[in-house]
């Protein structure tokens, strides 16, 4: 099979959501594939199965672990999204590697600095006290050089605003201030929704 015919079958194996559970073994297994776009596709849905079937595919997820290291940042942006979906399904199942994840808010690739708060709303978002002493890593993304970045960590603050306001109140004059002179309208309009959470207005 071509890369461009298994990247098909496993587009077609995303829809039939059906067969997940049943394929997660072949989909990991595609991970010693030499082709990276085919082992980023692979990383990416077994991601999206971890959160639906978290318990079927954790032997999978040292190996997903291990593309952290990767030198290839598009490896390095679907592991950590994976164990973003994964910890959002079963925390345990990532807690070995989760603290490791905090290196990637420095990443220098802002793909990578974006995957690692998006992964952090995914896990946050069942799982919020961990986060307690981190608060000032994701202080640093609000004011991040990439705009993507930006728009971004301002929702970290409002996943954590609805679950545990006490971790965002300290923070809460920084997102004003953004939200009133970032040059990003995302930016702003993200940083007003963080203090309306931490807030409790929905």
């Amino acid at each position: 099979m071509t890369e461009a015919e298994l990247y098909r079958e496993l587009g077609e194996l995303t829809k039939n959501k059906d067969r997940w559970e049943a394929d997660i073994p072949y989909v990991s297994s595609l991970l010693s594939m030499d082709s990276v776009k085919i082992r980023a596709k692979a990383l990416w849905l077994l991601g999206e199965m971890g959160l639906k079937y978290p318990e079927s595919v954790s032997g999978s997820v040292p190996a997903i672990a291990a593309f952290c290291d990767s030198t290839e940042p598009l490896l390095r942006e679907r592991a950590i999204n994976a164990l973003g979906r994964i910890g959002r399904g079963s925390y345990v199942l990532v807690e070995p590697y989760w603290a490791d994840l905090f290196r990637f808010a420095a990443d220098g690739e802002a793909k990578v600095r974006l995957s690692f708060i998006w992964a952090s709303e995914n896990i946050a978002s069942n799982t919020p006290d961990p986060y307690g002493k981190y608060m000032p890593v994701f202080e640093k993304l609000l004011l991040d050089e990439d705009d993507r970045v930006r728009m971004e960590a301002p929702e970290i603050f409002r996943v954590l605003g609805k679950r545990r306001p006490e971790f965002v109140r300290p923070y809460i004059d920084l997102l004003r201030s953004i939200s009133e002179t970032d040059s990003n309208r995302v930016v702003r309009i993200h940083c007003f929704g963080a203090i309306r959470a931490a807030a409790g207005v929905n």
